[in-house]
Order: structure tokens, then sequence, then C-alpha cells
């Protein structure tokens, strides 16, 4: 692709970076800012300056959050005995948006992917280990999106927190097998952690 100015190309280039984002539909962004007056282009720059620069890591359930500790986690009207294991902060975000659950939650971080390099160590396991130990959680929900990887990482959650008494469980199969959790409708998520079944019985239905 030629472009008539290098600053274009440049601009171009990184934002092409992101995911989903392919060098035609970089341009069209890019042509986009250009129309718009100064302000909203400093707005925007100063605005992803400020998610990169102050962003924080939940110090409880390691959502993003704008202080030390997330709203969810810092909300005592939240039921402490529910804990939902998901992958990453979307979702959270889509569980939220069903409006069926009410407990805390605990971010992985990802999950265990041997063909992408990924194991437990790279995980927040020992996090999660430390709240089951506490004995305020009453019962663990893995609401990991509906593929292989995620199916691994709900078996090993599954061996390390079988030592403590703590019920396990893992969303309904409403989710098509294969697809991740953050683009499931709400309806659909909502019924899966509402009719939520113990997670011996996943396992045996395999």
């Amino acid at each position: 692709m030629e472009f008539p100015s290098k600053l274009l190309e440049n601009a171009v280039n990184e934002i092409a970076q992101l995911p989903g984002i392919g060098k035609r539909t970089a341009l069209r962004l890019a042509l986009h800012l250009l129309k718009q007056p100064k302000e909203s282009t400093l707005e925007l720059t100063l605005a992803l300056n400020d998610l990169r620069e102050h962003i924080n890591f939940c110090s409880s359930c390691h959502n993003l959050s704008d202080l030390p500790l997330c709203e969810i986690c810092s909300n005592p009207a939240r039921d402490g005995s529910l804990l939902c294991v998901v992958e990453d902060i979307r979702d959270v975000i889509a569980i939220e948006n069903t409006g069926q659950y009410k407990g805390y939650y605990h971010v992985l971080g990802g999950i265990i992917s041997p063909i992408d390099g990924i194991g437990p160590q790279d995980l927040n396991l020992d996090s999660l280990e430390n709240k089951v130990k506490d004995g305020t959680i009453k019962e663990i929900i893995f609401a990991l999106s509906a593929t292989m990887e995620a199916d691994t990482t709900n078996f090993y959650l599954y061996k390390i927190l079988s030592p403590y008494t703590v019920k396990t469980s893992a969303i309904a199969r409403g989710i098509p097998v294969g697809d991740e959790l953050e683009y499931t409708d709400e309806v659909t998520l909502g019924r899966s952690i509402l009719k939520r079944v113990p997670y011996e019985n996943s396992i045996a239905s395999k």
C-alpha cells in the first residue's frame, strides 16, 4: 500500500497493530481522525495515555480498576460465599451485563495452552488458592469458554482445589462448544450461570 505521506503511513502502521484491524481499516480510521477537530484527537490521545499510565489491577480479583480495589470487590452487598473464575476482564463484563450473578470474581489472566506456551505458572492461581484457604468461599463457579484449552484449565483448577471443602460448579453448556464467553448473548450466559452444575457432573458427561 502506497501512502502520500510518511506521517500517515506511520499512523496507519501503528493502528494496524491493534487486534482485528487490517491496513485498510487502519487507513480509514486515520483519515477519519484527520477530519475531526484537533481537540477530539487530543482527547483520544489523553484518554489512551491515562489508560496506559493509571489503570490498576485489582489487588483481590485481578480485574482492571481505577483504584487498588475494584468496585465489585469493594461492594459489601455482593455474596462473599460465591466466587466466579473467569479468563479475563471481558468475561467479567459479559457476566455482569446479565445481571444474574451477585458474587465476586477471580480473573485468571489466561487459560492453560501449551501450544501458546501458557502454563499454570502464568495464571493467577496462588491468590485463588489463598482465597479458598480463608474458608469464606462456599462455591467456586468455573466460567470459562467452551474450548479444549478452557476444559483443561477447569480440570486443573478442580484438581488443585479438591483438597479443600469448597463446592465446585461449572456454567451450564447453553454455550456452544468452541464459543468464547464474551461473544455469548446475555440471556444465554445468564441462564448458564443460574443453571450451573456440579463440576464433577461435567467431567462425567465428557
